[in-house]
């Protein structure tokens, strides 16, 4: 065997294992974000984002009455109650995380 073959095969090995960490660490993260969601930290998150984009819809709502644009009203108006709808659903998830706690007896 030559030199040249040994390089480019230990090469290919390291490859190999390189490739299978970076892998297996990706899977890992994206599920931990995936989980993150169920769970009351971050049902907590989801409802502080929420609050925000409220405050930005009702600046918006505001700006579309002062320049008269039925449109704009009603576009934020909508995005409004899709915002209410959302931060209903979370504060009935967080309820029945609680209800779930094995000490709150």
């Amino acid at each position: 065997m030559s030199t040249q073959s040994k390089s480019t095969e230990s090469h290919t090995s390291i490859a190999r294992v390189q490739d299978a960490d970076s892998g297996a660490g990706k899977k890992s993260t994206l599920k931990k974000a995936k989980n993150f969601k169920k769970t009351k930290p971050g049902t907590y998150f989801a409802l502080g984002t929420s609050a925000i984009s409220a405050f930005t819809t009702i600046r918006r709502a505001r700006t579309a009455r002062g320049e008269s644009d039925t449109l704009k009203l009603v576009d934020a108006l909508v995005s409004a109650a899709a915002i209410a709808t959302g931060m209903a659903l979370l504060v009935r998830e967080l309820r029945r995380m609680n209800n779930d706690d094995v000490l709150s007896g």
